[in-house]
């Protein structure tokens, strides 16, 4: 379609400019409302940090979640429609806010009065049909404007609840978004592209082909800028006047007044920040955003402290704060920054997406909201567990840092691949380009392997498998280490009691819950990185990260006065080696032929697994022996079972050092890059689109992220459950009979099929974890524990076989699937297709499922803490491990499922030969 927004008038132009910015101030003061009534209701229901930091980020969520969908309709069915139906929503949803009567009802009423927040994504696509793209940036800046309505709730709500209670201030909101949606209705008119669409007759595109631009990375790392910007925007919009009340001591109409203070400048300068943007270009904008944040985060989140420095004539005391006048300042400088920065972010995406702004724009707005929502439960939960007021600061400064570093990476990436053919022939040094000629062009530089063809017989034999094996067996070692850093808390934390750490059960939980979740959120990413930056590289830099979280255990056990926040620092990294998984599996997928890929992957993650075991074997032996000498410190003293002992428990982050270089050299200088292998992130992305990635997300969860989460949460859950009985000298044992039954029984599905395995698999699942249940009502029977380790060794077992099985079901499935997926491809193209995408698949199957690695611990903690015992949290378990016996059966199994001809019949599965 041609460019309709020539075709409007100036006049209606600017009116659905001003409008569109006044009704979207309206919704924002709206959306933002619990900002200040939210304090007196928490002080009528009694709430703690945690549950506040929820009740003002519920309203975000829902106004993040519905930006997308939000999105579409306005590009399907016209801004000025949508508009009008979120105004009237929400004005409803706010005036019944004024009937909840405790915390789950005002949860539900904050749902409702959540939906004014989705009127971002329909204004900016209603706003960019009326100007030419040398305007859009300022225009959107304008419209974005309309974040000052946090400012106007915080200067005049909290007048009127002084006045006459939070009530009123909700009853005038919902009539203030009532009146605003009369007056858009009658003042505005459809804009230019909608109106030449309905005189052509055009139907509206349908919801696949508006969600098509959600393949490529750059809008999802434009939704990392947007979830800074605006998402610790609307998060410190939420959160400040709680923060200057309790560290300042301010009451809560001085708390409105500094609030609004930072979101003034973070709101109005937006449109100051699209012309900067038109005029001095967005890249450069957004450096002095993110460049500025980090310095001003960092300040921000510096805690006051005293220091005692000892001086030549004795102890010189001093301390860093940041008094109120510095604070209201850096706040105003943050504020004003982010501003231009959301302008800056939003420029790019009508020049780029010009028919697609309602989705492209409403999924980095729900991105950018769902930090609105997630910032200010983690502002709260932090504050809870680290007991730092500064602490949501110190996370601010990570995000920025983060995507700053991102899009400078991303930057030099591009200018390198534009310059590549010049820097292909440029010398390895300087010192040698007087002498450097076309027979030294790339002569010292390391190549990947051009030829690979693992499916041809001859090759295999006269070359293939010596490469392949060869990366196999440098790739196992570096994984084993990797699960052996991610699962050493397991083992860490059911000691920190003993040698004297403070920490109730819960914090525990949190610990050992933590490697889990961020192991697995960087599997995610970790999945995609072989193919973008070669196996070998990568394996060597995400073996080299281990050293971080391992010698940093080290450092901080040794030391009772150790902060808590500190430690959960160290579990949040233990999750690198979680992370290094997928890349692992990804990486080796890409060197054997499909009729060894079960086998190899078997071996490949079944002994890396066997790093589980291997942690809680040898860290209580190295624990009690002063392994390193006067390198190592000195020991702890430990009190168990009313008797003192010595401990080196630094020992257990120690002991993986040396072995961790020897890895990372040995993948350096062993393994191979292979060409076919390199695919960018949108090559790889086509697996979102695929539905066997998200079933098979289920069913890996199912044996992979039970088999991690039972090693994760198994000593402790038998700390707490067997108090009187020494687990963790079996503990070992559980994921040794997983990574074992793993690696040795990967020809099973090879032989019988993955599909029947994975089948069989679960319904053991489902009968070992009733028997776990069964002894834990009795446990305080004699022999109860026996029975209770019986059934998780009986799970492992079940884990390890369903992790092989399931690995083996993806290449079946995508080689069985391709024939339909590339009708008109020879049988080579889609062979190499099909590797691609298993590979991918293995990758973030194997995220997602790593999951499990906190949430089985996590559930553990939760249910003890609200029910007394664990039963709860298994029941569930149980209940997961039913759907996916019917999942299994349904999709593949069954006469006329996908697999079944291939496992019953031995069709083979091979594009190559479909």
């Amino acid at each position: 379609m041609t460019e309709t927004t020539t075709q409007a008038q100036p006049r209606d132009a600017q009116v659905a400019l001003w409008m569109s910015t006044f009704a979207f101030t309206v919704c924002f003061a709206v959306w933002t409302i619990f900002s200040i009534i939210g304090v007196q209701i928490k002080r009528d229901l009694g709430l703690n940090d945690t549950q506040f930091g929820l009740l003002v980020g519920t309203p975000i969520l829902t106004g993040s979640l519905v930006r997308l969908i939000l999105g579409i309709w306005t590009d399907q069915y016209g801004g000025r429609i949508v508009y009008v139906g979120v105004m009237v929503s929400a004005a409803i949803a706010t005036f019944l806010l004024t009937f909840a009567y405790d915390y789950p009802t005002f949860l539900l009423a904050a749902l409702g009065v959540g939906i004014a927040g989705g009127s971002f994504a329909v204004g900016i696509a209603y706003v960019s049909r009326w100007f030419p793209k040398e305007k859009q940036g300022t225009a959107l800046g304008i419209f974005g404007a309309g974040n000052v309505g946090a400012a106007v709730t915080k200067f005049l709500a909290p007048v009127i609840m002084v006045a006459f209670g939070w009530k009123m201030v909700a009853q005038l909101w919902a009539l203030g978004l009532l009146v605003t949606a009369a007056v858009f209705w009658f003042t505005t008119r459809d804009d230019p592209q909608l109106a030449a669409r309905r005189a052509a007759g055009i139907k509206p595109e349908p919801i696949s082909a508006l969600l098509e631009p959600l393949k490529n990375v750059q809008v999802w790392r434009f939704s990392l800028y947007y979830f800074f910007v605006f998402g610790a925007f609307v998060a410190l919009a939420l959160w400040l006047p709680r923060y200057v009340v309790d560290v300042y001591g301010f009451g809560i109409e001085a708390a409105g007044m500094i609030g609004a203070a930072y979101s003034v400048p973070a709101s109005i300068f937006r449109a100051y920040g699209g012309m900067l943007s038109d005029r001095y270009g967005a890249r450069r904008v957004m450096y002095w955003t993110f460049g500025v944040s980090v310095v001003v985060s960092f300040i921000l989140s510096y805690p006051p402290t005293t220091y005692i420095v000892e001086g030549i004539q004795g102890p010189i005391q001093f301390r860093l704060e940041t008094g109120v006048v510095p604070f209201i300042v850096l706040v105003f400088v943050l504020g004003f920054f982010m501003s231009l920065g959301k302008a800056a972010v939003y420029k790019h995406i009508p020049v780029y997406y010009s028919n697609r702004v309602g989705p492209v724009g409403g999924v980095v707005g729900l991105i950018g909201g769902l930090g609105g929502f997630v910032l200010p439960i983690v502002f709260g939960l932090m504050n809870d567990l680290t007991g730092i007021r500064q602490s949501c600061f110190m996370l601010l400064f990570a995000i920025s840092a983060v995507a700053l570093v991102w899009m400078h990476v991303a930057i030099l990436q591009m200018e390198r691949a534009a310059a590549a053919p010049t820097l292909e022939k440029l010398p390895a040094l300087p010192e040698f380009e007087p002498i450097h000629g076309a027979a030294q062009v790339g002569a010292l530089r390391g190549r990947a392997i051009e030829d690979w063809r693992p499916e041809d017989p001859q090759f295999w034999e006269q070359k293939g498998r010596a490469v392949a094996r060869r990366n196999l067996w440098v790739s196992i070692p570096c994984l084993l280490l990797a699960f052996a850093v991610w699962m050493v808390w397991s083992v860490v934390v059911a000691k920190l009691p003993a040698v004297g750490f403070r920490f109730d059960t819960n914090q525990l939980f949190w610990l050992a819950s933590l490697p889990g979740l961020t192991g697995a959120t960087l599997r995610i990413f970790y999945s995609f990185m072989p193919p973008i930056f070669g196996g070998r590289l990568w394996t060597t830099i995400s073996t080299w990260s281990l050293l971080l979280p391992a010698a940093g255990i080290g450092l901080a056990v040794q030391s009772t006065n150790t902060p808590y926040w500190i430690f959960l620092l160290l579990a949040l990294m233990c999750g690198f080696g979680g992370g290094n998984f997928a890349s692992s599996m990804a990486n080796i997928s890409f060197f054997f032929p499909k009729s060894e890929k079960g086998h190899a992957l078997a071996l490949n993650a079944g002994l890396g697994n066997l790093g589980v075991s291997v942690v809680q074997f040898v860290v209580p032996l190295v624990i009690t022996a002063g392994v390193f000498g006067a390198l190592g410190g000195a020991p702890q003293t430990a009190v168990q079972g009313g008797a003192e002992t010595k401990l080196w428990l630094q020992n257990a982050g120690f002991i993986w050092v040396p072995f961790i270089a020897a890895a990372a050299f040995a993948a350096w200088f062993k393994m191979d890059d292979i060409a076919s292998m390199k695919a960018s992130f949108a090559d790889q992305a086509v697996i979102f689109q695929r539905r066997h990635n998200w079933v098979m997300c289920w069913l890996y969860t199912g044996t992979f992220g039970s088999f991690i989460g039972y090693s994760a949460g198994f000593p402790l859950l038998a700390r707490t459950q067997f108090p009187e009985v020494d687990a963790l000298q079996y503990a070992f044992l559980g994921p040794l009979v997983g990574a074992v039954s793993r690696s040795l029984t990967g020809w099973v599905s090879d032989r019988w099929g993955g599909g029947r395995v994975t089948f069989w698999v679960f319904v053991a699942m489902a009968v070992g974890v009733y028997g776990v249940i069964h002894f834990v009502g009795i446990k305080d029977q004699p022999g109860a524990f026996w029975g209770f380790f019986a059934s998780f060794l009986f799970l492992f077992f079940a884990s390890g076989v369903g992790n092989a099985s399931t690995f083996q079901m993806i290449p079946a499935i995508m080689g069985k699937d391709m024939a339909r997926l590339m009708p008109n491809a020879n049988p080579t193209e889609r062979r190499v297709q099909a590797e691609k995408e298993s590979a991918a698949i293995i990758g973030f199957t194997s995220a997602i499922a790593a999951y499990g690695a906190f949430f089985i611990p996590k559930s553990y903690g939760t249910a003890i803490e609200l029910t007394g015992g664990p039963s709860a949290a298994l029941w569930s378990f149980l209940v997961f491990y039913l759907t996916c016996i019917a999942i299994t059966w349904a999709i593949y199994t069954r006469r006329g499922g996908l697999l079944y001809d291939v496992e019953r019949r031995r069709e083979p599965a091979a594009p190559a030969t479909a």
